[in-house]
């Protein structure tokens, strides 16, 4: 059973460190005047570029940077004029540092309590997956040893940096990587925590506060892509695992959970071999051809391979019957780690396992044939096949065999992916203290005092502050105040009760906070609703094109259909505006229709009135305004006996 209750995180010991990079919403990139805004339009130019791993001044060659060089990847880079410069296509040094970004970043480290340095120093990280021209992204240090307070207790701020966000990857085509260059250079701040959380739900809760913290400054953008999140997890007896590109806050408990669980898995897969009195020298490279056994099978991915002149390739892993096909993760087994290395070093597709076996059309007979062939006991032994290229296939069953061979170890330290379900997967080994070395292109920056004061006079109020504010000031009750502090959308709160100042704060308060709860109690995907959808929703409403009752089927409609305005959703749901003339002369109709009745009760027959008129125009107009049109349609009939 999967679910955070059932594991003591104490017990095992989980540490998570966070990651948050988010983008500055700045006039100007980090080092050069472009727009920060992304483009759509076609390319005005083509750069084509292979980056390869250097020497550090240590005279160490990063891990990580080797590892993308052997994929023997070539990168295409888009540049569009409106946002692309020499400097993002590595033809011109960087300008100086925008102090705009600096002046931002100085801020958050104060709302941080965090140490802003005395000199900023621009570094070179060396970074040769394609997302960058220069084969490396420029970092500074802005601030150290800040803190934020949780319910389960202070947690540290290692590290504030400023750094440059990297290129849009667009596509790949084969062995060539599309990249976008209009993003590469937009400022992010990156803030790092300590690793001081112990749950699931509290790595969630500070992700959260900051990423609230971040937004109360107005001073970054938003959007979906425009803050990610990477995650340092480990547990109790094994490694650090970095896993990257978490973009939405509220998946950051799932993958801490999961990646928790996948790595108890690998430390019982570790005992097991261990009970089973194996050892990482029984593994090998001895990998056979073994296609004849499929000459004539019925397995359609092997059927494609061979008879475009592919093989399969066996590899045979003694003692690893049952172990090959324990589940990790939900979804996901110890298989599917030995494929996610063969997939990274070798460009396989995937692999078949025996643990797996028979299936996919592979007969039991072949499988039998197969354990022969192998000299394998079908009784313990496991064995991996690949069907590809034959040179590709054995490079790929050499991975599995390195990967089989960690299982000794237990956790492999590596650098994962976030999938959209909260699991993990394989992305390359993680990189090493080679990767810093200085900027020799930009001088350094001296933090002055009076900088220092300009940007403590722009720290944003207090959440505390605030919450007393939106109760003077909005008329928001003590529990819709604190949920609104809470909720990610607190600055869309704030701008959108400033826009529409027609509109009642509480109106746009519970939408925001309640209604969008309600939804996603309901299964409806809100992360797919956009501030910006949010945004129209309040301008149709204030345009009478919109009533307030049909808050809900308009914003279930847009989460699924996210690429759509509010004026689609409208448009697709057949809302059209009532006049108040209609409205009038139909609450006239009722009221005549029921006169004895509103002559005996008098305003007590309110409710059977407003009843009656909203069966026709719920959905249609505002109910506050009907409620008003039968209040005084009443008044003037009792007035007239």
């Amino acid at each position: 059973m999967y679910g955070m209750q059932v594991y003591d995180w104490k017990k095992i010991g989980l540490r998570v460190g966070l990651e948050l990079h988010q983008q500055l919403d700045t006039k100007h990139k980090l080092f050069c005047n472009c727009s920060t805004v992304l483009v759509n339009e076609p390319e005005s130019r083509v750069l084509i570029r292979r980056l390869r791993p250097t020497l550090s001044e240590l005279g160490e060659v990063d891990v990580a940077a080797l590892f993308e060089w052997k994929r023997g990847r070539y990168y295409v880079y888009e540049a569009v004029e409106q946002a692309c410069c020499l400097v993002e296509a590595d033809e011109e040094p960087p300008h100086m540092l925008n102090m705009e970004a600096l002046l931002t970043a100085i801020i958050i480290s104060l709302m941080l309590n965090a140490r802003v340095v005395d000199e900023v120093h621009v570094m070179r990280k060396i970074v040769i997956d394609g997302s960058n021209t220069t084969g490396f992204q420029r970092t500074a240090i802005v601030a150290m040893g800040g803190w934020i307070e949780d319910e389960e207790g202070r947690v540290g701020i290692q590290t504030i940096c400023l750094e440059e966000d990297a290129a849009r990857k667009i596509e790949e085509r084969g062995k060539a990587v599309v990249y976008r260059l209009d993003r590469l250079g937009i400022p992010l701040i990156e803030i790092a925590t300590t690793p001081d959380i112990h749950t699931p739900e509290q790595a969630e809760r500070v992700a959260y506060k900051i990423g609230q913290y971040l937004r109360m400054t107005g001073r970054v953008k938003r959007g979906l892509g425009t803050i990610r999140q990477d995650l340092n997890v480990s547990i109790k007896g094994g490694e650090k695992v970095e896993i990257k590109g978490v973009q939405k806050l509220e998946l950051i408990s799932k993958v801490v959970e999961y990646e928790a669980l996948r790595q108890l898995r690998l430390l019982e897969i570790r005992e097991e071999l261990k009970k089973r009195g194996l050892s990482k020298d029984m593994i090998n490279y001895d990998i056979i051809d073994v296609s004849e056994i499929f000459a004539n099978t019925k397995c359609k991915v092997i059927r494609k391979v061979l008879k475009k002149g592919g093989k399969v390739m066996a590899l045979k892993l003694p003692g690893f019957k049952g172990i090959v096909g324990k589940e990790l993760q939900p979804g996901r087994r110890f298989g599917t780690e030995l494929a996610d290395y063969a997939r990274f070093w070798a460009d396989v597709k995937g692999l078949f396992h025996t643990d797996e076996l028979p299936a996919y059309g592979i007969s039991e007979a072949e499988v039998n044939r197969l354990y022969e062939k192998m000299g394998a006991d079908p009784s313990r032994d496991a064995i991996v096949l690949i069907a590809d290229e034959e040179y590709k296939a054995i490079e790929g069953l050499k991975s599995v065999a390195d990967r089989a061979r960690e299982a000794f170890d237990g956790i492999p330290k590596e650098t994962r992916g976030a999938n959209p379900d909260g699991t993990t997967r394989y992305l390359r080994p993680q990189p090493g203290a080679a990767r810093m070395y200085p900027e020799t292109d930009i001088p350094l920056i001296e933090i002055t005092p009076e900088l220092i004061e300009k940007a403590y006079k722009m720290v944003p109020e207090k959440p505390e502050e605030k919450y007393e504010r939106f109760v003077r000031e909005y008329g928001l009750s003590d529990d819709l105040a604190r949920q609104v502090l809470s909720s990610y959308r607190l600055d869309l709160f704030e701008y959108l009760a400033e826009k529409y100042r027609s509109v009642p704060p509480t109106l746009i308060a519970s939408t925001i906070v309640s209604l969008l709860k309600a939804l996603r109690k309901d299964g409806v995907p809100v992360g797919n609703i956009e501030d910006s959808h949010i945004d129209q929703l309040f301008n149709c409403y204030v345009n009478g094109m919109l009533p307030k009752e049909s808050f809900e089927d308009v914003l279930s409609w847009i989460a699924e259909n996210p690429e759509c305005s509010i004026e689609d959703a409208i448009k697709s749901l057949g809302i059209r505006p009532v006049s108040m003339e209609v409205v009038e002369r139909r609450v006239e109709e009722v009221i005549q229709a029921h006169r004895e009745e509103v002559k005996a009760l008098g305003h007590k027959a309110f409710k059977r009135i407003m009843g009656i008129v909203m069966k026709e125009f719920r959905g249609k107009v505002d109910g506050r305004i009907v409620a008003e049109i039968v209040r005084n349609k009443i008044k003037e009939l009792l007035n007239q006996e």
